[in-house]
């Protein structure tokens, strides 16, 4: 839009430097004409002068003089005006031929063309900025995914060690091999979440979201996620405290927002200090449910917290069994409550961690 009301300046411009052009050209024609006049009749002729035979066949014939004036002052400043034009075309074919060059030299046009120069360094930044993003999500990706396959030899090693060792010792006491067998379940649980994971890497990158709605109790819907993950409090000592109001009723896709709160949990308390609560409330609001999901766990620095929600990033650069995911889980969760019309963000400060999602009741609110 901005370019379009840039030429139509330049339409403008031309249009009215032309007609002043042509303005003072016509005032330059009559103020000579009225010079040779004056002249002409200062001197004696005889009839037979070269100039007088000129002026004298001029003044005959003064509407083809007039016309082939016009025509040839109009033939100039075409010229001229069009050179103008096509000198600023081709100084912006030049310019567009380094947008692929080094991004830190910016374009630079002549002054008339000051606007399409901001719009063109504007582009110029912006597709190195573009560029840079996904270099670096492209090298998040690649370290992600040479991360897992690491991952994945770990347990396998395990698993067909402790299985090799049951098999290859029948005599063992039924402690060890309750031990054995024990060790072996965990780490194959550990493969199985790590290829979901591969799972989830290859979805979010091939598809896009799609949404099935339906109306819910998102209260129930809460307070059953909430019981789902006792076993898993109750192993750092931890607890609930919940504030929710009763029966706030939601449409949406249950299943994909069921998983933004399982994603948001499991990050809470892989985050948390041992033996400290967990808080999540909803409250209706106008027309929209808010929910508040707030750990106590180390702060988050500012400069992490601004990419918590971006693909393929963790918090835990060390990639513990615990917490290290693909890095994936809150970039979905985020996507899914946008497709509702929703919005998600996080804080940190005080050794809390607080996210806050909220989302329209109604399906018109659904962008």
């Amino acid at each position: 839009m901005k370019t379009k009301s840039v030429l139509e300046k330049w339409k403008l411009g031309f249009i009215l430097k032309s007609f002043f052009a042509l303005v003072l050209y016509l005032a330059a024609g009559l103020f000579f004409y009225n010079l040779l006049i004056n002249w002409y009749h200062k001197w004696v002729w005889y009839g037979t002068e070269p100039i007088y035979l000129l002026i004298h066949w001029a003044d005959e014939n003064r509407y083809l003089v007039i016309f082939m004036y016009l025509l040839i002052g109009l033939a100039m400043i075409l010229f001229f005006g069009l050179r103008k034009v096509f000198s600023f075309l081709h100084e912006v074919a030049d310019a567009s031929g380094q947008f692929y060059q080094d991004g830190s030299r910016l374009i630079r046009l002549s002054a008339p063309l000051r606007e399409i120069e901001e719009q063109m360094n504007q582009a110029k930044l912006d597709l190195v900025e573009q560029q840079r993003i996904a270099r670096e999500a492209e090298q998040r990706k690649n370290d992600l995914v040479a991360y897992l396959a690491h991952d994945l030899k770990t347990p396998i090693t395990s698993v067909i060690g402790y299985l090799t060792l049951l098999k290859e010792e029948p005599e063992i006491s039924p402690e060890m091999r309750e031990k054995y067998t024990g060790i072996a379940l965990d780490k194959a649980e550990r493969l199985e979440n790590l290829i979901n994971e591969f799972f989830d890497i290859t979805r979010f990158n091939i598809s896009k979201l799609e949404l099935t709605l339906c109306r819910i109790n998102l209260t129930r819907m809460l307070e059953q996620t909430a019981s789902e993950f006792l076993p898993v409090l109750d192993e750092k000592q931890m607890k609930w405290q919940l504030d929710l109001e009763p029966g706030v009723e939601l449409l949406c896709d249950p299943d994909k927002l069921n998983r933004v709160f399982d994603n948001l949990v499991q990050n809470a308390v892989n985050y948390s200090y041992p033996d400290s609560e967990l808080f999540l409330s909803l409250r209706k609001t106008g027309e929209q449910a808010e929910m508040v999901l707030k750990n106590h766990g180390p702060t988050i620095p500012p400069e992490k917290l601004g990419r918590i929600f971006e693909q393929f990033f963790r918090l835990d650069s060390s990639r513990s069994t615990k917490t290290g995911g693909a890095g994936l889980g809150l970039a979905v969760s985020k996507e899914i409550v946008e497709l509702h019309g929703g919005h998600i963000e996080a804080a940190s400060a005080d050794e809390s961690i607080t996210f806050t999602v909220t989302l329209p009741l109604e399906g018109q609110k659904i962008v």
